[in-house]
């Protein structure tokens, strides 16, 4: 899929590496997004990646004297779901991080590649619109600050030059007298696009609105504004009347489109339905509802950090990856320009781990990658140099099978048994970080994992006895 795969260990690297590759090179962070749109033909003239997810320090959520918070462009959506700050200063932000995949794909996607991205279904855009966000684009030229509505120019286009890396995500943080949500509307509860997204922050002075902003996704070729319903609420207090209005006066706002997925007019009445209930929950109190106090993020016992590099490495055929799998050290000398998943297989020789979709939806693929549970069919293989790894051949020890793998034995969990894997690794990563999971924080645990056996209820089973034991 590319010919030659840097990882930078420094910000300038990566700027001199664009300035110097031009449009044959692109920048890559998670690469939950830019893995399915290469392997379907997209980025055409791409053969060459700059992966940035070993430069030190841009994973950091901070606040300044000004009181902005700032999101460094490694910040993944678990960050963001994690942080404590999120929580009590940007909660559309954390609720929209919540809605996005399943656990491994917010373990690897990251904020600032949702928005380049660009696509008006992303989750992230919406609140952080909502909040007044800028990004800070870095080139060897010197650095431009663009407010995030200017940033959109159409469905996955935007400003970013070919020689620029977004280095910064900056936004004021929500004062006490602000109140805001992120609602998703979408075919299914989790690993879904969204239908319609909506997200809102409010000023109330006394229970009056002095200041309104409503963005919608997925109903127009970029997220926009519902200007007229953040005009009428100005002035007013959130009686049913006012709420009612304002939604439809969203709804009205919206341009949708008919697709597989639903018409026009569903979508517009879908606007109104998600703007009314994000209105209401806002003036009875109840925003933080539809978020656990203590979700499953599937770190284990650590907080998420990347492996770190000594130096810049240059992978081509020529240039090995080094790394280490189940404790064992392997030296690569093929498999630079493919997925973890099948370098794992094909060079590595272990095939436990196993391909379903190749699209990082069904988490037949799951490995543990540095400590956090990951989908392997969405991580570059070169990814894997200088890193640690542990696939499902590494649960066992001496011969004997783990306690979740007998767990998974005793409770007839293993049906075909083409999923299991996937699960295992899952499920292990969560044992990691709460010793007794209710069953509410299994099923977060394991919602990047499909069983085409439907065998939900003994894979459940089996972790409770596992946790048990």
């Amino acid at each position: 899929m590319w010919r030659e795969y840097i990882n930078a260990v420094h910000i300038g690297e990566v700027l001199m590496a664009l300035a110097e590759k031009g449009q044959s090179a692109k920048i890559v962070a998670g690469a939950t997004d830019l893995i399915v749109e290469m392997e379907s033909g997209a980025h055409a003239g791409v053969d060459v990646l700059v992966d940035v997810s070993r430069i030190p320090g841009l994973d950091e959520i901070t606040l300044d004297e000004e009181d902005w918070i700032h999101l460094g462009p490694m910040v993944t959506h678990n960050h963001c779901v994690a942080s404590k700050l999120i929580r009590e200063r940007a909660l559309p932000l954390l609720q929209a991080a919540w809605e996005v995949g399943s656990p491994q794909i917010r373990n690897r996607g990251t904020i600032s590649g949702n928005l380049v991205t660009a696509s008006p279904a992303n989750d992230t855009i919406s609140p952080l619109m909502a909040l007044g966000a800028e990004v800070v684009l870095r080139s060897t030229a010197g650095e431009r600050v663009v407010k995030l509505e200017k940033f959109y120019t159409g469905v996955r286009r935007t400003v970013l030059r070919p020689d620029e890396m977004l280095v910064d995500i900056r936004f004021p943080a929500m004062a006490e007298n602000q109140h805001g949500m992120y609602l998703k509307f979408a075919l299914r509860r989790a690993q879904a696009i969204s239908l319609v997204n909506a997200a809102m922050v409010l000023t109330l002075d006394d229970g009056i609105v002095s200041d309104a902003f409503i963005t919608l996704g997925s109903v127009a070729t970029t997220i926009i504004h519902a200007e007229e319903a953040e005009k009428y609420l100005l002035g007013k207090s959130l009686t049913p009347e006012v709420m009612d209005q304002a939604a439809r006066l969203s709804s009205r706002a919206s341009k949708p489109i008919d697709d597989i997925r639903g018409s026009a007019a569903y979508r517009q009445e879908i606007v109104r339905v998600v703007t009314l209930r994000g209105l209401m929950a806002i003036a009875e109190g109840r925003e933080d509802e539809n978020i656990p106090e203590n979700p499953v993020l599937l770190w284990g016992e650590k907080t998420a950090a990347p492996s770190t590099l000594e130096r810049m490495t240059d992978h081509d055929a020529s240039e090995p990856i080094v790394t280490t799998i189940n404790g064992k050290r392997y030296t690569l000398n093929a498999g630079q320009d493919k997925t973890l998943l099948r370098l794992l297989r094909e060079d590595a020789g272990l095939v436990g781990t196993k391909e379903g979709c190749a699209e990082g939806e069904c988490g037949a693929c799951t490995v543990i990658l540095d400590g956090i549970a990951v989908m392997s069919c969405l991580v570059p293989a070169p990814r894997a140099h200088g890193a640690e790894i542990v696939t499902v051949e590494g649960l066992a020890k001496d011969g004997a099978l783990s306690v979740l793998q007998q767990a998974f034995v005793d409770e007839a969990a293993v049906q075909c048994g083409y999923c299991t894997p996937g699960f295992l690794m899952s499920a292990t990563k969560l044992l990691e970080e709460r010793d007794r999971p209710t069953q509410d924080e299994i099923k977060q645990a394991i919602t990047g994992n499909l069983c085409r056996c439907t065998g939900y209820y003994k894979i459940i089973s089996a972790i409770e006895l596992a946790a048990e034991r």
